[in-house]
């Protein structure tokens, strides 16, 4: 008990600290839908990787502190060069961007130098400023169906990819062997045993996950997607094929239905370590700054920047 009393109090400190620096510094708190719950608490903006890209352009506080990883902390500090880009957590990586390097992908270009590159913002700028366009998992399909190109090469998560293929079938795709580590280790088998002990319960799953685990799903989307789904369907139990940090905003939404996960695995490491004590040291020593040098910028920028006007275009 006075563990549990410690522990409320140190975080309403937490959070009056970090809401009177983000006064002081004109900061604007932006977390991604795989945050810790008090971090998704705090923020002003949650959403996907394309909702949080778009919304930091249309900022207006000079200094964003992005609860995410580091390649989406990138990417927000390319689309908006006045700003100051901060992540909390220097060390806050992603597995599935590691999978691929530059001179790899200059390598695979020289064997297909008639194919455009699409690359899933899952990766670091260097790798983005080879490619022609990006994609997020919300708007992959339309990005692929957009370009004039029949040959594509798709970083770096194969199961995204695989799945674009699906639906864009008059594309050749050529997928890179990236994957998810999170999402990857959802098996067929546990969800099968989830819906038996669910039987009304809507499997929502998104598409980084293996091809036999798609198969089974009611819906198949990003974070976003599956919010919306989850809101709009009159059913009211969901089984959840992401990581667990989505159930926050999931059960804050829609009180009255239920949530169940087919593993207790469904945890990315790298996004559970901002906390709001990192929150707020970030805030007050202004750390840590996210930089990318200008001549990879520049050409990562257009990536970026041709993914948002193709899928502005798509939603007219």
């Amino acid at each position: 008990m006075i563990r549990a009393e410690f522990d409320s109090k140190y975080k309403e400190h937490l959070q009056r600290k970090i809401a009177n620096l983000k006064k002081e510094k004109n900061a604007l708190i932006v977390a991604h839908n795989y945050q810790r719950d008090e971090v998704q608490e705090i923020a002003d903006i949650t959403g996907d990787s394309y909702a949080l890209a778009r919304k930091v352009t249309e900022a207006k506080e000079k200094v964003i502190v992005f609860c995410g990883v580091k390649f989406m902390a990138e990417s927000a500090a390319m689309l908006s060069p006045d700003k100051t880009v901060l992540l909390p957590v220097e060390e806050a990586g992603c597995p599935l961007a590691d999978m691929i390097t530059v001179e790899k992908l200059k390598k695979k270009k020289e064997e297909y130098p008639e194919a455009a590159v699409v690359c899933y913002v899952n990766s670091t700028a260097a790798v983005k400023a080879e490619s022609d366009i990006c994609c997020t998992s919300s708007n992959a399909i339309d990005i692929v169906k957009s370009l004039k190109e029949e040959r594509i090469i798709f970083v770096p998560d194969k199961n995204l990819g695989r799945y674009v293929r699906e639906h864009v079938p008059d594309k050749e795709m050529i997928l890179w062997d990236g994957y998810c580590v999170v999402h990857m280790r959802l098996t067929r088998e546990e969800v099968v045993k989830t819906k038996e002990l669910y039987p009304k319960a809507e499997f929502i799953v998104h598409p980084e996950c293996r091809k036999e685990v798609l198969e089974l799903a009611d819906y198949i989307g990003s974070t976003a997607g599956m919010i919306k789904y989850v809101k709009e369907c009159p059913s009211k139990e969901f089984i959840i094929g992401t990581e667990l940090g989505i159930i926050y905003k999931l059960q804050r939404d829609n009180p009255d239905k239920k949530f169940y996960v087919p593993t207790d695995q469904f945890i990315c490491a790298n996004m559970k370590l901002t906390t709001l004590g990192w929150v707020a040291r970030s805030l007050e020593k202004m750390v840590y700054k996210i930089e990318v040098p200008e001549d990879i910028a520049v050409k990562a920028r257009k990536a970026l920047e041709r993914m948002l006007e193709v899928t502005q275009k798509a939603k007219k």
